[in-house]
């Protein structure tokens, strides 16, 4: 659809003149009348008014209509199309979170877990146009939000994920595969994993490589997070007295993570902190913005050039009706 703009509006003020110069007009004709005395008007009752007369005020009509269009004509309107998004293919995210017993480690604020999420939802937040979901795995591996739009649900989601949901352990092939099952179907131009985890692979039944294969043949590209700082963390251990926490080495297999990532054309990444964890996924969304734009144009077109020719066309009329058949007045 098309709305009508004007380049330069401060002209439409002008048309403000009109009123002097109706009020002008009015004045003058009442000038020009004559009178005359008579006994009574009964003898001129009955005799018609000339057409002459009423259209000769036509000859004011297009000149104020002529003029009118001229003020027009100087503020250039413009035929806008209304904004509108042209490219609608968006990306299909899928989120695939490590929640295994180690992700309760306290090198991040409150943990790697939460700190996780948090950041997450601030992602999921800033791609109103995309399709995200969301698979965990520790263990085994399940889809906790299949892709969506519905960008509250799966936020709701997010924040009811917690540790010890499924079997423990650290599947991260199970954990991809599973991902990618969500993605292999999708008509989006741009398919993508974010794999989180803070580990090496150590349960499920398939191996990370062989599921980096599946995603490089589907055309799903897979960017790897490792989280945990370097050297030692506070770890999670249980007791006979419960859950306390132990100082132990971080072990994250980079190498595995940097091969997912390099095979299927994504970036492995290493967060060590809350802040670089924030630092990773903005750079993500940096990258996978420049993949697909979603663009938002309007397209405008002079118009000035019809009021133009219709306010020629009526200066025209008026002069020609003026010294023509409206020249004499009876």
């Amino acid at each position: 659809m098309f709305d009508y703009h004007f380049a330069n509006r401060e002209w439409l003020y002008g048309l403000l003149l009109l009123i002097p110069m109706i009020a002008g007009y009015v004045w003058r004709e009442r000038r020009r009348q004559t009178s005359m005395r008579f006994s009574g008007l009964r003898p001129f009752a009955a005799m018609p008014v000339p057409v002459r007369a009423w259209l000769r005020h036509l000859l004011f009509v297009f000149r104020l209509l002529a003029v009118a269009l001229l003020f027009i004509v100087m503020a250039r309107p413009q035929s806008v199309n209304r904004w509108q998004k042209v490219s609608t293919e968006g990306i299909d995210i899928i989120i695939d979170l490590d929640i295994s017993s180690s992700m309760l480690a306290q090198d991040f604020n409150p943990n790697r877990l939460e700190a996780a999420k948090s950041v997450a939802i601030k992602f999921i937040s800033g791609r109103p146009d995309d399709r995200i979901g969301l698979v965990v795995f520790s263990g085994e591996s399940f889809t906790q939000c299949p892709l969506t739009t519905d960008h509250a649900v799966l936020i709701n989601l997010f924040r009811e994920v917690k540790s010890g949901m499924i079997e423990d352990g650290t599947a991260i092939g199970d954990g991809l595969a599973t991902a990618i099952n969500r993605l292999k179907d999708s008509k989006a131009k741009s398919k993508v994993v974010i794999l989180l985890t803070d580990g090496m692979n150590n349960a499920g039944e398939i191996a990370p490589l062989t599921a980096a294969e599946i995603a490089k043949t589907f055309g799903i590209r897979v960017y790897t997070i490792g989280v945990g700082t370097r050297g030692t963390a506070p770890y999670p251990v249980q007791t006979p007295y419960g859950v306390r926490y132990q100082q132990m080495r971080v072990q994250i297999d980079e190498e595995v993570l940097q091969k997912i990532a390099s095979m299927t054309g994504g970036k492995y990444f290493r967060a060590t902190n809350n802040r670089k964890l924030e630092e990773i996924y903005q750079e993500i969304d940096r990258m996978e913005k420049s993949k697909i734009d979603v663009k938002q144009y309007s397209k405008r077109q002079e118009e000035y050039m019809r009021f133009a020719l219709l306010a020629a066309l009526l200066l025209l009329l008026e002069w020609a009706l003026g010294n023509s058949v409206l020249r004499k007045i009876p």
